[in-house]
């Protein structure tokens, strides 16, 4: 699919904003796969990561400063942009006016600019985290009872009708992905309550035990950041007239607790051992649904998951 488009492409420049972050190194990596590595401009406040040097373009960028972005829009020829700039649930419960600052005013200054610019498309994550105690435990549908408990699931779900807003009132053609927990051996995460299945792997290849800040049923859903990439690609390329939802699409493809990551890592590693130390962290997780229905996203652009947890399990103790 994607190499088919990639002739069609060809004169789209993207620009990725938190390029260096858990989702943003492989998304760069992957749109440079399809556009070509000069035709997608990496940046973030920090350093660039190691996996993106040589790839391509990257330039130091600091979303929260509209004027500074909307320079390097009009200087890079930019089209699309990729805004992945945030505060997570957990960090961002240390520092409620920030993390609503930062996630929210970054949004309205690309979407302004995309408006001004008549981009072709802009791209915004979502979370499950805009779900909240109220919402649905099992199947969370893509509209429900919506009452996030955590000031990044608050952050995301205004953000998630700024999107709607912009889109019928101005023809902002943005698509958004609520992910659930993401998981991948090429970053680190970034404070998030699902962090514990990305450090699960780490300490069960380099100490064989592990001390989890969720308790053992904790049940969320979850994600292999290569279906999450594509997901994200394949969101973007579907065409506009196939996209139903200008919010935000609920998105799936596993849901599971610590002790069945437990169990799925001790099919390749039978001495691994965990413990069992629950945090804060643990109540916004209660908060969350426990699965989530994304019929919508299957139907409207033909999104389909490829990896489950021990397949994911297998790739992860490879590669770490």
């Amino acid at each position: 699919m994607f190499v088919v488009q990639q002739v069609a492409m060809k004169k789209e420049k993207i620009l990725v904003i938190g390029a260096s972050g858990q989702i943003g190194v492989e998304l760069t990596l992957a749109l440079r796969k399809i556009y070509g590595g000069s035709n997608v401009v990496a940046s973030d406040l920090r350093e660039e990561n190691e996996l993106l040097k040589g790839t391509g373009p990257y330039v130091s960028l600091d979303v929260m400063n509209k004027e500074m972005l909307h320079v390097q829009v009009i200087r890079q020829n930019i089209t699309q942009i990729y805004l992945l700039a945030a505060i997570l649930s957990a960090t961002g419960e240390k520092n409620p006016p920030l993390a609503w600052h930062l996630n929210t005013q970054s949004l309205l200054n690309v979407l302004d600019i995309a408006k001004e610019e008549k981009l072709t498309k802009v791209y915004w994550p979502s979370s499950i985290a805009v779900f909240g105690p109220t919402s649905p435990k099992e199947n969370c549908p893509q509209q429900t009872i919506i009452e996030p408990s955590t000031v990044y699931g608050i952050s995301k779900y205004a953000g998630e009708f700024w999107c709607n807003y912009y889109h019928h009132r101005y023809g902002v053609d943005v698509r958004s992905l609520r992910y659930p927990g993401l998981i991948s051996y090429k970053s680190s995460p970034g404070g998030g309550t699902t962090d514990y299945a990305v450090e699960i792997y780490l300490e069960a290849k380099e100490k064989n035990k592990y001390t989890c800040y969720l308790e053992a049923p904790t049940r969320l859903p979850m994600m292999y950041m290569p279906d999450a990439i594509r997901a994200t690609i394949e969101l973007m390329e579907a065409p506009a007239q196939n996209i139903s939802v200008r919010t935000s699409y609920n998105l799936a493809s596993m849901s599971f607790s610590p002790a069945e990551i437990t169990a799925s890592i001790q099919k390749q590693l039978p001495s691994f051992e965990i413990s069992y130390k629950p945090d804060s962290r643990q109540q916004i997780a209660n908060s969350w649904p426990q699965s989530i229905d994304d019929t919508k996203a299957r139907k409207d652009w033909g999104w389909k998951h490829e990896f489950d947890l021990d397949k994911m399990t297998v790739d992860m103790l490879q590669n770490i």
